[in-house]
């Protein structure tokens, strides 16, 4: 669909072309061969038809959808590979709770407002040791430095001061959301994406579900989230219904929404290293599918290689050093808002640094819109059995021997040193992949 945004009044004719809402067509069929070539052999496996099927596929997908341009785009451009980018990469992910248009969760004329009820912001390590996810609050106050005008671009929009955050991406759209949070956190942001309520329903679907842990029943009619306490397997609109609900979960506040989330997020790490997902390409391209079919990506994320690339360099990142933080802040004295705390400086400079993140688990625990740590005991020990008969000795290359001279010299070859994690101030909550954690209830 062709965006219908025009200038009006005096020069209209002679305004540019719209900078979002449009597919950029390059150089046409050369440029979709050559894509499609390249998807090809990043995803060079036996299954060789499948894979050119999923490529071509893929392509096409891309074509169909709009795109939007961010203002440091520019940063991936002559990079070989996502490995190559001084300081990492950092994605911005948006949740909009525009409502779909065939009325499923209401009327989309009357119950959207095009706010962005989730901004998340993913760092993976240049090094690909670690992944950053960090949450910031919907009711956050910030600062909006001048964006472009999504509908207009000749046009640029004014700066905002202490506006809520869920409000930024109705006013200059993935763009205007990209550079809030550059100036919020110093770092710059290549590429993002914007997803909405089918597409998260659609992912969880595309890896089979997701295990969530409720530490008490919840059963709230806002979202429709009604599960029994426990662990569950949920997905599609469910799994939608569990990262929408507010009022169920926590102090009923969006401080307890993300903390949820978050053990959403841990699980689906777990489910998708666990399952070889990303290691296999069937079922990395039904990921992909989903992903460029439900999510607006922005330009430099267009191209599925970049998609490719990064699922494989996140398959080889420990789960333990896959963290998940909820930006530090502190209500403002009508308890309405909350705006960025002290401890917000820390995670900022650790970001700036490609530095991972370490939270103290009892600033987790102790929050009064956090999570508890699963009250699932271990499974019992079990007596031991007989031993396994021993492994074949390893194979010997072919060649002459080393000299025991040249054995004694030889320096092995070193492991590459993960940087020390940042420990985070007391009141910085968050959790890493490996950490199974339970949702509570809302008490009100």
């Amino acid at each position: 669909m062709k965006g219908d945004a025009r200038a009006t009044g005096a020069g209209a004719e002679a305004a540019e072309p719209p900078r979002h809402g449009r597919v950029r067509r390059r150089s046409g069929v050369s440029t979709y061969l050559k894509l499609a070539a390249s998807v090809i052999a990043v995803l060079a496996v036996s299954a060789a038809a499948v894979v050119a099927y999923a490529a071509v596929d893929l392509v096409r997908t891309v074509q169909q959808k709009p795109t939007v341009t961010l203002a440091n785009e520019e940063i991936l451009e002559g990079a070989p590979d996502i490995g190559a980018i001084d300081g990492g990469l950092t994605f911005l992910l948006v949740g909009s709770d525009k409502r779909p248009a065939d009325g499923s969760f209401g009327d989309p004329d009357i119950d959207s407002a095009v706010l962005n009820d989730v901004t998340m912001l993913v760092h993976l390590s240049q090094d690909h040791s670690h992944v950053e996810v960090v949450s910031f609050p919907r009711d956050m106050l910030v600062s909006v430095p001048e964006c472009p005008d999504p509908a207009d671009s000749t046009n640029t929009l004014s700066a905002l001061f202490e506006t809520p955050l869920n409000g930024v991406l109705g006013y200059g759209g993935l763009a205007c959301v990209a550079l809030t949070i550059e100036q919020l956190t110093g770092v710059k942001i290549p590429v993002g994406g914007v997803v909405e309520f089918q597409g998260v329903a659609a992912l969880a679907e595309a890896v089979g579900g997701i295990e969530v842990c409720l530490a008490d029943p919840v059963d709230d009619i806002r979202s429709g989230l009604h599960l029994a306490a426990g662990k569950h397997v949920i997905t599609g609109y469910t799994a939608l219904a569990f990262l929408r609900t507010r009022h169920g979960v926590g102090d009923g506040s969006d401080l307890g929404r993300i903390a949820s989330q978050q053990t959403f997020l841990a699980s689906l790490a777990r489910t998708m290293q666990a399952s070889g997902t990303l290691g296999d390409p069937v079922k990395l391209y039904s990921i992909a599918k989903v992903i460029l079919s439900n999510v607006q990506l922005s330009n430099a994320m267009q191209n599925p290689v970049t998609l490719v690339a990064i699922a494989r360099a996140l398959q080889a990142v420990d789960l333990g050093r896959i963290t998940f933080v909820q930006y530090p802040t502190v209500y403002t004295s009508d308890l309405r808002y909350v705006t960025p705390s002290a401890s917000a400086a820390a995670v900022n400079l650790a970001l700036q640094q490609d530095l991972p993140l370490a939270v103290n688990p009892n600033a987790t625990t102790d929050a009064p819109f956090g999570t508890i740590p699963d009250p699932t005991p271990p499974a019992p020990t079990t007596t031991p059995g007989p031993l396994p008969p021993l492994a074949p000795e390893p194979a010997v290359p072919l060649g002459p021997e080393p000299s025991p001279e040249a054995s004694a010299t030889s320096t092995p070859t070193p492991t590459p040193t993960v940087p020390p994690a940042t420990l985070l101030p007391d009141d910085v909550t968050g959790l890493t992949a490996d950490e199974v954690r339970c949702a509570t209830a809302n008490p009100g």
